[in-house]
């Protein structure tokens, strides 16, 4: 068996390095009741342990199982929470925002923050809470890291708004990381940060200078509504209001809400930023837009927001309120204010990174300087899938991708799926994986590499039974 290797000549592999944004999108009783999940797709073979211990408790596992001891090293290290780190600054830029917009009658910050939940949630929490449809996409084991059927470490920090509310919050921000299997290259990671707001109000609050409106159509029932007959996406699409809301309630929370997003915009990227809303869908929020900023020439999507559903507060034992909600990817944000280009440098304990930020004056972003420009390395990596695996539905490249940061970590800058190939006579499928390796602190040695790559081969085989070409 021979390993396929397609490098340029010479020692080292000069590429171009890749320049981007990043992307967007406590622990609760652990006896609520799940809904089913979609049926998992084929994956890896590999033996797993029958228990898992994660953030201090023990886990049992099962078919659903795919959290990788790489994905747990990530727990704990609260890179949001790290002194002079870009995302602490950035957290703090927001949480201070939002002391400042809302004060109670005696001057005090209205809203609470919470940046220490823990990220190991249910899937009642992650899903059905937030009426996320059984059969939705985000839901698949191929896109989140399940600790087993039940269990999971949070894929949004919206994880965390019934709890919440339930504990009689009406305004909060909940800061921490989130975990989602990704692709790899230099705007995707598998753990990264968002900050998510809720701001509830009663009737009261709401109509203080028309009394005389209501917040709920007289039509509207009050029912709860059964979590098991949640709305495919297609049926929720109304842009104008949910049935229960009156359009002069929908109409004066949007405006507020919409009024204090703008402004945390400006306070970020200045007061003349370009911007626009753009209407979008959520399954937790309805109406929902999504906020994007014209920067450098491109219109570029800062965060995303809406009206409640009113069945999530009413899941929270919450009636007599109306609320928004908002989320936005700390990474997003930081990688365009200080002129980050690689994800992976959020990651890094190099002192030539850390040492460029600070506290001192959070409102004077420096724009990041390269200590130095490493060279890239490219491999390639082709192998038979199992005769029962079809090329599109039996074989996920997430798995891969876990598989080479399991082996490599942060060497790797990027993977391409660049060839896919169903052989004409035998009828097995092929796929070729360009691995684009590159230390952020070092120069790799093609020996290294290519040391890594036989590893990564290996591994490919131990775990998907693939045979390398």
């Amino acid at each position: 068996m021979q390993l396929s290797l397609r490098l340029p000549p010479g020692a080292l592999c000069r590429l171009a390095s890749v320049v981007g944004g990043s992307r967007t999108r406590s622990s609760s009783s652990a006896a609520a009741t799940e809904k089913s999940a979609p049926t998992p797709s084929p994956t890896a073979t590999s033996n797993q342990p029958a228990q898992l211990e994660v953030n201090g408790s023990t886990y049992a596992t099962d078919s659903w199982t795919n959290v990788t001891p790489k994905i747990l090293s990530y727990l704990g290290a609260n890179k949001h929470l790290q002194r002079d780190h870009p995302l602490s600054i950035i957290r703090q830029r927001i949480v201070d925002y939002f002391y400042g917009a809302y004060r109670n009658q005696r001057g005090n910050p209205l809203f609470s923050v919470y940046d220490k939940m823990n990220p190991v949630v249910t899937v009642q929490q992650n899903f059905d809470n937030l009426l996320i449809p059984s059969d939705h996409v985000s839901r698949q084991k191929s896109d989140c890291y399940y600790i087993n059927k039940h269990q999971l470490l949070r894929a949004h920090t919206t994880a965390h708004q019934v709890e919440l509310i339930s504990g009689g919050l009406d305004n909060f921000l909940v800061v921490g990381e989130v975990y989602r299997r990704d692709e790899i290259d230099s705007t995707h990671y598998p753990v990264f940060h968002q900050a998510d707001a809720v701001r509830l109000v009663t009737k009261d609050k709401l109509f203080e200078r028309n009394p005389g409106l209501e917040l709920f159509e007289e039509t509207w029932s009050g029912k709860l509504a059964d979590p098991r007959h949640i709305l495919p996406s297609a049926k929720i699409m109304d842009q104008t209001k949910q049935p229960c809301h009156t359009l002069e309630a929908v109409k004066l929370m949007e405006h507020e809400m919409k009024h204090v997003l703008v402004g945390l915009t400006k306070d970020l990227f200045g007061p003349r930023i370009k911007y626009r809303w753009v209407d979008t869908y959520f399954p937790f929020t309805q109406p929902s837009w999504e906020l994007e900023i014209y920067f450098k020439d491109n219109w570029l999507e800062v965060l995303g927001c809406g009206i409640m559903r009113h069945e999530i507060l009413q899941q929270a034992g919450v009636h007599q309120s109306i609320g928004y909600a908002f989320g936005v990817g700390l990474e997003r944000l930081a990688m365009v204010l200080f002129d980050i280009p690689d994800i992976r440098l959020f990651w890094s304990n190099d002192s030539g990174f850390l040492s460029q930020f600070s506290e001192k004056d959070i409102h004077n972003l420096p724009k990041y300087k390269a200590v130095s420009h490493y060279p890239q390395c490219t491999n390639d990596l082709s192998f038979w899938l199992p005769s029962d695996v079809e090329l599109d539905a039996g074989f996920s490249p997430n798995d891969f991708y876990d598989l080479v940061r399991s082996v490599a970590g942060d060497m790797v800058e990027q993977i391409s799926l660049v060839d896919k190939f169903k052989h004409p006579k035998t009828g097995k499928n092929s796929l070729c994986f360009r691995i684009v390796y590159r230390h952020m602190e070092r120069t790799l040695t093609q020996a290294e590499v290519n040391e890594i790559h036989k590893q990564i081969a290996a591994a490919s085989v131990d775990n998907f039974n693939v045979q390398i070409r």
